[in-house]
């Protein structure tokens, strides 16, 4: 397969998953079916919502007045608007 593809490799990923503290749950974005490429992993504050619609997500952004929330690294999918 063609490196341009693809926007992580397995070692690429590892690499930088090392770097972020290695207790903190990942979580990825998604909705539908089929797979995409992923932005670069970023730390953000999430909450917990479990009696979520399914297509809305478990997990969601937290806002700044939320007391129940915590770190997480997200694996954003790449959304193509075609």
């Amino acid at each position: 397969m063609c490196k341009e593809t693809f926007h992580f490799t397995v070692g690429e990923l590892r690499e930088i998953l090392k770097s972020f503290p290695q207790e903190l749950p990942v979580v990825v974005s998604g909705y539908e079916n089929g797979f995409e490429n992923f932005f670069h992993p970023v730390v953000m504050k999430l909450k917990h919502l479990p009696d979520n619609h399914y297509y809305e997500g478990e997990f969601q952004l937290a806002d700044k007045e939320d007391k129940d929330w915590f770190e997480g690294v997200v694996l954003q999918r790449v959304e193509r608007d075609d």
